[in-house]
């Protein structure tokens, strides 16, 4: 065999593509390609590890890449994806598309592409310590600037994990997305959200500007995966049925847990680069040591989404408990209404079952803050979140699913509710 693989560069969660493993699943790679070659903007729709990164440097590989962060703002996008060109942007004041500021070059890059599109911009480099000794920048009073200059780089703009914004921040952008489209200036949003047609909902100006694609996964794309891997000029290895159909169960439609349940199950077996002789695997118990495996590398991670969203819980005085039922109505609920949407509605059906002190209006609010409390000091680590649009909660991060199946322990909710004796016989 004249190629050998390591299991890991194959399977596993990768910030590089596993090529050996990839799929274009429902032909999406081509139909991007033909939509980056249209006069449109482009949404990228699907939960955490779905792939979306994976097939964004695949297909548009020299994009500028802005990623978002909670409490970020629309003018942060902005210096982000200029500071990328070499662009300083100082912002003064923005309303709506009128923007009142400055950009100067801060590389010889940056000044080629402000000199492109006419503005006035130089940089000279010292003979010795090569340090910019001027600087001219130029006024800026309106968003066509960035939109020529993101144009004149010749990139496409990414804008990823754009659900990390507030509803209010998102809602502007899709006002800044149509004047930017108005400029020629066409963009990528990439994000998790449940509604269809998210961003013409916020703006409905958008509707034939935006075509919006969802990454999602079928039960015979996520085999493909572990067929791909598999295949003689790779692992050559054969995982029977069975085996795949657990994988494929217990992924939850997300090709990410997938990857690593894989990997950890060829661990388990001992097996860990390409072999001569085909390879059966058929053990349902190694399937089974990795599953919990995994599980248990995930323990942290969710033990610290528990103490941070029962942390929030503990600093208010709230004597109905509403976010410890909250909370454990909404970990209770079924995988399909955690994938598809958890209606505020039915939260509160239940929740006010257990406390008839709970009001809706209560109930809402507190889900619009379940957000803040999860994420770290990066502004990071959404587990679940709350569409304001539809009312609904999801699960923004579908390893949440597959720890809770091998959970043994209590949720730190659980006993705030028994602390407080409101759990009702």
């Amino acid at each position: 065999m004249s190629t050998k693989f390591r299991t890991d560069e194959v399977f596993g969660i990768s910030n590089e593509i596993l090529f050996p493993s990839y799929v274009d699943r429902g032909n999406l790679d081509s139909e991007i390609q033909r939509l980056l070659a249209r006069k449109t903007h482009i949404a990228l729709r699907g939960e955490s590890k779905c792939g979306k990164s994976w097939f964004r440097k695949k297909n548009i590989p020299q994009a500028i890449v802005v990623q978002c962060r909670f409490g970020k703002y629309i003018n942060d996008i902005y210096t982000d994806a200029l500071s990328q060109l070499g662009i300083r942007l100082i912002l003064e004041k923005t309303v709506g598309t009128s923007i009142k500021g400055s950009i100067e070059a801060e590389t010889s890059i940056g000044a080629k592409l402000l000199a492109k599109i006419g503005l006035t911009a130089s940089i000279e480099a010292g003979r010795e310590t090569g340090r910019t000794e001027q600087n001219f920048g130029r006024d800026i009073n309106d968003l066509r600037y960035i939109a020529e200059i993101l144009v004149a780089s010749g990139k496409r703009l990414v804008i990823e994990d754009f659900h990390y914004l507030s509803m209010q921040e998102r809602k502007k952008f899709a006002y800044d997305m149509k004047a930017l489209w108005d400029y020629g200036c066409f963009i990528v949003i990439v994000g998790v959200w449940t509604q269809q047609n998210m961003i013409t909902y916020l703006n409905p100006d958008l509707t034939g500007r935006i075509i919006e694609m969802s990454i999602y996964w079928s039960p015979e794309d996520l085999r493909e995966v572990i067929n791909n891997g598999s295949s003689p000029t790779v692992l050559n290895i054969h995982i029977l049925p069975n085996i795949q159909d657990l994988f494929v169960e217990n992924c939850f439609g997300n090709v990410g847990i997938l990857q690593q349940l894989i990997l950890l199950f060829l661990d388990e077996n001992n097996f860990y680069e390409t072999m001569e002789a085909k390879i059966v695997f058929n053990n349902q118990e190694t399937y089974e040591a990795a599953a919990k495996k995994y599980a248990n590398q995930l323990n942290a991670l969710y033990q610290q989404f528990a103490k941070d969203v029962s942390s929030g819980i503990r600093k208010r005085k709230d004597s109905t408990g509403i976010y410890a039922h909250s909370m454990a109505v909404i970990v209770e609920a079924d995988d399909k209404k955690l994938i598809d949407g958890l209606g505020l509605d039915e939260i509160f059906q239940i929740t006010h079952s257990r406390e008839n002190r709970i009001q809706k209006n209560n109930l809402r609010t507190i889900l619009t803050k379940l957000e803040e409390l999860q994420v770290d000091e990066d502004g990071r680590g959404l587990v679940i979140a709350y569409n304001e649009s539809t009312d609904e909660i999801s699960a923004v991060d579908r390893q949440l699913l597959f720890y809770r199946k091998y959970l043994t322990g209590n949720w730190p909710w659980q006993y705030l509710i028994q602390e407080a004796g409101e759990v009702r016989e």
